[in-house]
């Protein structure tokens, strides 16, 4: 039995790995495989196998057939549909998903999510019709960013779009209006300002906590205790488990009705309730299947061990919703269970209770490691002492604020209590400040297979039982992650990383020993790519330093993430085309006209003196590497343009970065005469406001035979200066929810 769970097991997630999913008559020999393996015993784990496969694809696939179609992408539709969830409000934008969706046109997706700016108050279960422009699923790629495609496929959102107008139909019903009123009383009461905490821990909805409190959370590992989860799931069903048996053990329970039978049954009912008042979203249906399995084996089926539950929990979760796969917190909470069962099952003697949570946190940090690794999660060298803090913390303060909640139809008793875990978590927050500013997140470069796999080793021979001979030398198989080999251009040339920033710019430029950062990215309300994108970037690709931030001019989508980026990763010097319109922390210095050269790689910079406006004063960077040139060139215009071209700089380059995002305004015939590139960049977001890149920009480009590279297209770029060679873009690296 074993093998065959675990072989259905494997082929279930077999198919998140591949770049493509099989064509059809793949599908069919796979099914007829399966059934010829049925018949004999010792084929069928390989049965299993191909069924498991199977069923995946299919599931996978229709998935993907429920996306807008390529030629519904960007119009705008009216449609009707009933508010999922719990909308959320930050900065003026409502943002929300929107399904039973019924429309005039067909092939619509059955679920969207959609962002109103400006809109009014929504009401999860209410029903509206609206006007929306819609696009297909599409996330932006670099070398570490959250997936968002993924995301949303795991989701089944099949668009997203933006909401011009609407009208209300219905107001809120069924359950989600009911969270949707419970969420607005846990943000009115009083509870030392962490009411969006509360109701985090309570509902599920973590619109409440402000960028701070994510940034703090990131920097100490602690994000998970924070966004209800098979850990709080797992927690109260713990809790109620525990206070029946506590009952028995001291005589209180009732002789006439047996314990065992009653303790499961109460952990379940709670664990169902709360996964009802989270609102069951994919991450709470997978702790509810978890937690009926392990009570199951708990009151009936103890002999088969761990290992085989586990496999039946995880075949279960999988059978039900393939697509849980694609997400980091299927692995981690099923690697975290894991870990636990090899580290408390099959030991000899019981550890004293105030040794268990330490031990299993330090199972937690080694043997989650691997895995954090490979998903390309953020890693916190506070996160073992922030947890082991905070996981008691937060383990306590739940059960105060569930009952709270319940009993807020009592006067002053239902407040008091979550008065008292709004305390308890203004105290949690204030603690992990100070962990968070000792030291924050880092990020592990891209480690190659052989060192990945010898961590992997090590931290498993580390969680061993203390009896196991050189148990301790699985510390130095761990050694590979403190020196990831890190592979640097060679001298005389350079590695150029258009990071893929939406509507805004973001240019990595890296020789053998220096760094250069060209523009920050944009920065949209609380969305910060200079934080969430940029930084990640460098760090994953092993930058530790910036020699030079150089902000071409302020313009938000240019200087937006600059900031962010003299907090996270302090430049030595910082040089703009308008230093006086940017924040003084950054201390910029105006980017004169002048050269240098880093590892035999030359740079030079050039200002319009006379520019008149923030466009015109961008910096102009020209970077040279064996022979090949690439040109930077902000939002100059054509009169800047001009300008550069009557100057008596060599302009001549293989490499241009269109000015403007390819707008109209910039790259004139006698600019584009005057540099005569082989090969174009484009920064910007698909389907952007401005039109860019401007149509008769492209046809100039390719009169004149330019081949043209866009991020929104293709992804982060990445051109090795000094190579000759094409560029290249992340979203070369199939994936098969990855919008092509």
């Amino acid at each position: 039995m074993r093998a065959g769970m675990l072989a259905l097991a494997m082929g279930l997630l077999l198919p998140r790995f591949l770049p493509g999913l099989p064509a059809a008559w793949v599908l069919i020999v796979l099914g007829l495989l399966g059934l010829l393996c049925l018949l004999r015993q010792a084929s069928r784990p390989l049965s299993w196998l191909c069924f498991g496969l199977l069923w995946a694809c299919l599931q996978m696939q229709a998935a993907l057939d429920e996306r807008l179609a390529s030629e519904l992408d960007g119009r705008t539709f009216w449609l009707e549909g009933q508010v999922l969830g719990l909308p959320a409000v930050q900065d003026g934008v409502v943002r929300f998903e929107l399904g039973d969706i019924s429309s005039r046109h067909a092939g619509l997706p059955p679920r969207l999510r959609l962002a109103w700016y400006g809109g009014p108050q929504l009401r999860a279960g209410e029903r509206w019709r609206l006007a929306a422009r819609l696009k297909r699923p599409h996330g932006l790629v670099n070398p570490h960013s959250f997936d968002h495609e993924a995301w949303l496929l795991a989701r089944h959102i099949g668009a997203t779009g933006t909401v011009k107008i609407g009208e209300r139909l219905q107001e809120a019903i069924g359950a989600g209006g009911w969270r949707d009123r419970l969420r607005a009383r846990l943000l009115a009461v009083e509870a030392q300002g962490r009411q969006g905490a509360i109701a985090a821990l309570v509902v599920g909805d973590s619109s409440g906590l402000s960028p701070t409190d994510w940034r703090v959370l990131q920097d100490t590992g602690t994000v998970h205790l924070m966004v209800i989860s098979g850990q709080h799931v797992g927690l109260l069903a713990g809790l109620l488990y525990g206070l029946v048996a506590l009952l028995a053990r001291i005589g209180w329970w009732p002789r006439h009705l047996p314990w065992l039978p009653c303790a499961c049954t109460a952990a379940f009912a709670g664990a169902l309730g709360y996964g009802w008042l989270a609102g069951f979203e994919v991450p709470v249906q997978r702790a509810c299947v978890m937690v009926a399995v392990v009570l199951l084996w708990r009151l009936r089926f103890r002999q088969l061990g761990v290992w085989l539950p586990l496999l039946i929990a995880l075949d279960g979760v999988l059978l039900f919703d393939p697509l849980a796969s694609l997400q980091p917190g299927f692995w981690l909470s099923f690697g975290a269970v894991a870990l636990l069962a090899l580290v408390f099952s099959g030991r000899l003697g019981a550890w004293r209770w105030w040794l268990t949570l330490p031990r299993a946190q330090w199972a937690m940090v080694v043997g989650l490691l691997p895995l954090m690794l490979a998903l390309g999660l953020p890693i916190s060298a506070s996160g073992p002492l922030a947890n082991l803090l905070a996981v008691p913390w937060v383990g306590l303060t739940v059960p105060v604020a569930l009952l709270g909640t319940v009993l807020l139809p009592l006067p002053g008793i239902g407040e008091g209590l979550l008065l008292l875990a709004g305390w308890s978590l203004a105290w949690l927050f204030q603690s992990l400040e100070l962990l968070a500013d000792w030291q924050a997140a880092w990020i592990v470069e891209s480690l190659p297979l052989w060192a990945w796999s010898l961590a992997t080793v090590g931290a498993l021979v580390l969680l061993l039982p203390a009896g196991v001979p050189f148990r301790a030398l699985g510390a130095l198989l761990l050694l590979p992650l403190l020196y990831p080999a890190t592979p640097l251009p060679l001298a005389g040339k350079a590695d150029v990383w258009v990071f893929d920033v939406g509507q805004g710019l973001s240019v990595l430029v890296r020789t053998r020993s220096h760094a250069l950062l060209y523009d920050a990215g944009p920065r949209h309300g609380d969305f910060d790519t200079g934080e969430r994108i940029v930084f990640p970037s460098l760090r994953r690709l092993g930058v530790e330093r910036l020699d030079l931030l150089l902000i071409s001019h302020a313009d938000s989508d240019h200087a937006g993430g600059a900031v962010a980026m003299q907090r996270l990763l302090p430049p030595r010097r910082v040089f703009s085309g308008e230093p006086a319109r940017l924040p003084a922390m950054l201390q910029a210095q105006s980017c004169e006209n002048q050269s240098w050269q880093w590892d035999g790689v030359h740079f030079a910079l050039w200002r319009w003196a006379q520019a008149a406006d923030g466009n015109q004063s961008s910096c102009v960077l020209m970077i040279e590497a064996e022979g090949e040139r690439l040109l930077l060139t902000g939002d100059i215009d054509a009169r800047a343009e001009q300008a550069l071209v009557q100057s008596d700089w060599p302009l001549a380059a293989h490499w241009l970065l269109l000015p403007h995002h390819g707008s109209n305004s910039s790259s004139s015939p006698a600019f584009l005469a005057a540099v005569r590139p082989q090969n174009a960049l484009i920064s910007r977001s698909r389907h952007n406001a401005f039109g860019h890149p401007h149509p008769a920009v492209v046809g100039r480009l390719r009169d004149v035979g330019v081949r043209l590279y866009d991020t929104a297209e293709s992804g982060a770029l990445k051109v090795e200066l000094g190579a000759f060679r094409d560029a290249r873009g992340l979203r070369a690296q199939r994936r098969f929810w990855r919008e092509k």
